[in-house]
């Protein structure tokens, strides 16, 4: 069973700047895709960021393009969320996610994804 484990979260103030990390246990990364999502309070589930098994794909909400970056270490069986320029529109409980995945794909859609972790809350203030 594949568990995934999100931390890096806080509080932080406007334009600064948080890694979050996604631990990953109980399978091998190198053949899963990996997401970032978010969910603010009274939102729904939004999708933040995506890479595939090479990390030659990354791909991003047009709300955090440029801002944001994704990234994996297949060997520590971590994904990354670099996040600069926060705003308090950034504001949310961010989760990882997992897909395994027979391609080296991307995936933007949250139905597509077996494994999800608890999250971690990130608080930006004005």
């Amino acid at each position: 069973q594949v568990e995934l484990v999100e931390s890096g979260g806080g509080l932080v103030q406007a334009g600064g700047s948080l890694k979050l990390s996604c631990a990953v246990s109980g399978g091998t990364l190198e053949t899963h895709a990996m997401g970032w999502f978010r969910q603010a309070p009274g939102k729904d589930r939004e999708y933040v960021a995506a890479i595939s098994w090479s990390a030659v794909m990354p791909y991003y909400s047009n709300s955090v393009k440029g801002r944001f970056t994704i990234s994996r270490d297949n060997a520590k069986n971590t994904v990354y969320l670099e996040m600069s320029s926060l705003k308090s529109e950034d504001t949310a409980v961010y989760y990882c996610a997992a897909a395994r995945t027979a391609r080296d794909v991307v995936l933007v859609d949250d139905t597509l994804y077996d494994y999800w972790g608890r999250g971690t809350q990130v608080t930006v203030s004005s």
